[in-house]
């Protein structure tokens, strides 16, 4: 390990936006992650953990020390003719993680599919697409203590996940960084290919027997014919989080807008596509310089190259705004600030 100054993070975060850190360290191991914390010649530092950077707009110089977790390996720990129980390192890339699973035909993740960030983001946010979130898959989170190095493990009740949050964004935010996360994955697979243009895609691609490697691969070939890749175009994939509203408030949208798609998720909520909002305030492929929405999904904000993030936070405002005014929904985003 070795602390370095003034660091250049442009690397480290899917937008590609400059940002400098005061100060820097890698760590590969869990001990090593201790022997930072608990070092006196860091105790009175800020600290911010950075991984993947892939749900992260960087607004500023980092004026504190950025802890880099890479912390790699994919370990089997125990099966039965049902499960197998995977454990991952915090720093593994998550499309890696799911290529594995669909390699060793263990079922469960393959929806998640080319979600950019590492495993250890992934609970933190409760990544979700196409009818799957990953806390339908995950038994433990194992987690350090930022302020005494104490390993602690969260079971699922204790991770408190909802949509695209958990535990470690609302209550606990900054006080664990997670090190690894112990998954339940099925060896007898239920598949779930109702959601989305997944069947769609299936039949395009003259699918006969639907398979892990199968729905995965539709999962990829939507996302790249909808989504920007982060390493030609910056970007942080879904901006928003889909708005949940009071079914009596959708309905009376409805009157006005024939067009709305709804998805009811209980006798009183519907959750309607932050997409559709966006694009019908007019939005979608809106560009100001460097900055811009994406022409083919109007989630996704994106850094054509140059800009900043203190631009991208500035348009993300004038779209909550818009939707705001338009609509009467106030979206949410998914992407953390900083």
């Amino acid at each position: 390990m070795q602390m370095q100054n003034n660091v250049s993070l442009r690397n480290l975060n899917t937008f590609g936006l400059e940002s400098e850190a005061r100060f820097f360290i890698e760590a590969k191991s869990v001990e090593e992650l201790a022997d930072i914390l608990k070092n006196e010649s860091f105790k009175e530092i800020p600290k911010f953990i950075l991984g993947g950077g892939s749900n992260v707009l960087l607004t500023q110089n980092i004026d504190a020390l950025v802890i880099h977790p890479n912390i790699k390996g994919i370990t089997k720990v125990r099966e039965n003719e049902e499960f197998v129980w995977l454990h991952a390192g915090g720093g593994e890339i998550w499309h890696d993680f799911v290529l594995y699973c669909v390699e060793h035909q263990y079922a469960g993740i393959e929806n998640l599919s080319l979600i950019p960030g590492t495993v250890g983001a992934a609970p933190m946010q409760n990544i979700g697409a196409y009818g799957v979130e990953i806390k339908e898959v995950i038994e433990t989170v194992e987690t350090i203590s930022m302020t005494t190095a104490e390993i602690r493990n969260f079971n699922w009740e204790e991770c408190h996940f909802g949509y695209r949050e958990s535990i470690f964004k609302t209550d606990l935010k900054g006080q664990y960084m997670i090190t690894g996360v112990l998954f339940k994955l099925n060896k007898k697979p239920h598949f779930h290919i109702e959601y989305g243009d997944i069947q769609k895609t299936l039949q395009e691609m003259e699918v006969s027997d639907i398979s892990i490697r199968a729905i995965s691969d539709a999962v990829i070939r939507i996302r790249r014919s909808k989504l920007p890749d982060p390493a030609v175009i910056g970007n942080a994939g879904s901006f928003f989080k889909n708005p949940e509203i009071d079914e009596s408030q959708f309905d009376e949208l409805k009157k006005s807008y024939p067009g709305l798609p709804g998805y009811p998720l209980s006798e009183k909520k519907v959750k309607v596509p932050a997409g559709w909002l966006i694009e019908q305030a007019g939005w979608k492929g809106y560009r100001d310089g460097p900055i811009g929405v994406h022409d083919r999904q109007a989630l996704v904000l994106v850094n054509y190259g140059g800009g900043s993030g203190q631009e991208i936070k500035a348009l993300s405002e004038k779209i909550l705004d818009s939707v705001d005014a338009k609509f009467g929904i106030r979206l949410t985003t998914e992407v953390n600030f900083v």
